[in-house]
């Protein structure tokens, strides 16, 4: 997520938040395979609840979020390009393979639970930048799949991407897989929605047949009045966008192909989402039976630095343990 997440990553690690680029089976998770499992051409159902989690740091751990609170699937960011280009890895520099990791998603499997892989974000480098063509983005985008066992993918665009590429790598691997895809963008503000390039991503995305997700950045936009009604308002207005994009579709699908993805506790450019600003957000999605709800992040789900400025590892505001991913995960569609 935009600044934010990856941002704040950076401060901590000194390696960019990881993108969760993935998908799909592979050698790296126990009972993967080569294919999607609902078969190629029908789409893998979206989880409605995945909150973002830095897996380029070391806490917490999946399993561990898991067992507090009942919340089994997460958003991994960023699956990244890597020192010798279009080779992804975490972060940008940790193996895909890496067993710290890989073994938290196999024990998050074994409890019912599933991941969303997430590339891109606040800093580089772009897979969609490095990989120079659809075929190597597509390879990319399948050895994150493969490595993970996973077959969720979310781009999480905050720089400029060469759109048709990126769309025409993913309708290959949706093609292929039935891989689930989200598109998570910026804001430009409460009354317009997403800024202009992501509505231009998004076009792109329907000449070339992608079936995705549109997932509003609910943060670090412009704003007047209560930011929990601007948050609710923002995702209002990405909606009459998405009915120019796809006309056909009626508001009961628009609402479904709909995510809003927060950041919870003090965000980068002033605002503040308060728990009650997040029960608004939970409001809006159960009215309209939206499609998916994150928040950055997970990592970030405490009260350990109450009063304090932006952090990766603390809301900055008054709360419990995992409150903000316990608001959230009862919201079911």
């Amino acid at each position: 997520m935009r600044n934010r997440k990856s941002r704040i990553a950076a401060l901590v690690t000194g390696a960019v938040s990881l993108c969760l680029a993935a998908l799909l089976s592979g050698p790296g998770v126990a009972g993967a395979a080569t294919a999607s499992a609902d078969g190629p051409g029908t789409r893998a159902a979206m989880p409605k609840v995945a909150p973002y989690i830095d897996i380029t740091m070391e806490k917490p751990t999946l399993t561990e979020v898991a067992r507090a609170t009942g919340q089994k699937y997460f958003t991994l960011a960023f699956a990244l390009g890597s020192s010798t280009g279009c080779d992804p890895k975490w972060g940008g520099i940790i193996d895909l393979n890496e067993p710290r990791i890989i073994n938290q998603i196999r024990e998050l499997k074994a409890m019912g639970g599933d991941v969303v892989i997430a590339t891109g974000g606040a800093l580089g480098p772009y897979l969609e930048h490095v990989c120079g063509s659809a075929s190597a983005l597509a390879g990319a985008y399948r050895k994150v799949l493969d490595a993970t066992g996973s077959n969720h993918l979310d781009v999480d665009v905050e720089a400029s991407i060469p759109a048709d590429t990126v769309n025409q790598a993913l309708a290959t691997v949706q093609r292929e897989r039935g891989t689930s895809v989200s598109y998570t963008l910026r804001v430009q503000g409460q009354d317009y929605g997403v800024d202009p390039f992501s509505l231009q991503i998004l076009h792109s995305a329907a000449r070339h047949k992608v079936d995705v997700l549109v997932n509003p950045m609910l943060m670090n936009f412009g704003y007047s009045g209560d930011w929990g009604d601007a948050m609710v308002s923002a995702a209002n207005a990405t909606l009459r966008q998405m009915k120019e994009v796809w006309p056909g579709k009626s508001d009961a699908e628009l609402k479904a192909k709909l995510g809003v993805t927060p950041m919870i506790g003090r965000n980068d450019t002033g605002m503040t989402t308060t728990q009650a600003h997040a029960r608004k957000v939970l409001s809006f999605a159960q009215a309209n039976r939206i499609g998916f709800i994150g928040f950055w992040s997970v990592g970030r789900d405490n009260g350990r630095c109450s009063g304090g400025g932006v952090s990766p590892t603390c809301s900055g505001i008054r709360q419990s343990d995992y409150e903000f991913t316990n608001i959230f995960k009862s919201y079911a569609g």
